[in-house]
């Protein structure tokens, strides 16, 4: 089963299980899952191929969706699920083929279609697959490294939490040899057919452009009852850049 981090406790309320993105981890998600978990308890995953969880030699959505399965049917068998961008794709995946385990559904910048960001992606697991982690004891001197490459240091940090300096030798929680492989899939919509008839919030950054106005039928299509929010000031990682904001829509929809 995946690794998970608890925050909370099993109350009446459904869990809410949260699901990081592409290079994230549970980790990126401690605070906000922390205030969350007032009412309820709260569960969030590393994902297969990040963190602590078990490296394997897929990565497809269907393979996601059957590992947040695993984890839902551990807590109880059905629980709130927020996804954030790959994540957001394995929920909507998971509410699509499971949907007696989703209660309510959280979408945040994500849609389900096909996206080109591919070159992004790719120049990100290439920096991280050559940078050079010999000696490496310090992370600022991992970021100064790494910053030849990423010149972003909001990137870089967020990539860095990844980085295990405490192993002999130093090394990335992260498959990238498998994460690079499936990078097409990953930017992919698997076409997984179906109808979830339950409430879905599709929240997304208003300086985003993951979560298009011409998207919305192929989200209807799918999540008759879905329903938008924008976050203003908030890019893609809306949860890093406006995490009260972002925080108190997911409260509002799960309560």
């Amino acid at each position: 089963m995946l690794h998970t981090v608890l925050h909370g406790s099993a109350t009446e309320q459904p869990p809410l299980l949260i699901v990081h993105g592409l290079y994230g981890s549970a980790r990126n998600w401690g605070v906000i899952a922390k205030r969350l978990s007032v009412d309820r308890e709260v569960i969030a995953v590393d994902q297969r191929n990040h963190g602590e969880s078990k490296w394997t030699e897929t990565h497809s959505y269907a393979d996601m969706a059957a590992d947040l399965a695993q984890v839902i049917a551990a807590h109880g068998g059905r629980a709130d699920v927020l996804g954030h961008s790959m994540g957001g794709k394995a929920a909507m995946v998971l509410a699509l083929t499971r949907p007696e385990m989703v209660r309510r559904l959280v979408v945040a910048d994500m849609a389900p279609v096909a996206y080109s960001h591919g070159a992004a992606h790719a120049a990100l697991q290439q920096a991280m697959s050559v940078l050079d982690l010999s000696g490496l004891t310090l992370r600022s001197e991992a970021d100064r490294r790494l910053a030849a490459a990423i010149p972003d240091p909001a990137t870089r940090a967020f990539l860095l939490q990844s980085l295990d300096l405490k192993a002999d030798p130093p090394r990335w929680k992260l498959n990238l040899e498998v994460l690079g492989a499936e990078m097409d899939a990953i930017l992919d919509w698997p076409g997984t057919p179906g109808v979830f008839e339950g409430p879905a919030l599709f929240v997304h950054g208003a300086l985003s452009n993951y979560v298009r106005p011409e998207y919305e039928p192929a989200i209807r299509a799918q999540f008759p009852q879905a329903e938008f929010a924008v976050i203003e000031g908030a890019g893609h990682w809306l949860h890093a850049e406006r995490p009260r904001e972002f925080e108190a829509e997911v409260a509002r929809f799960i309560a």
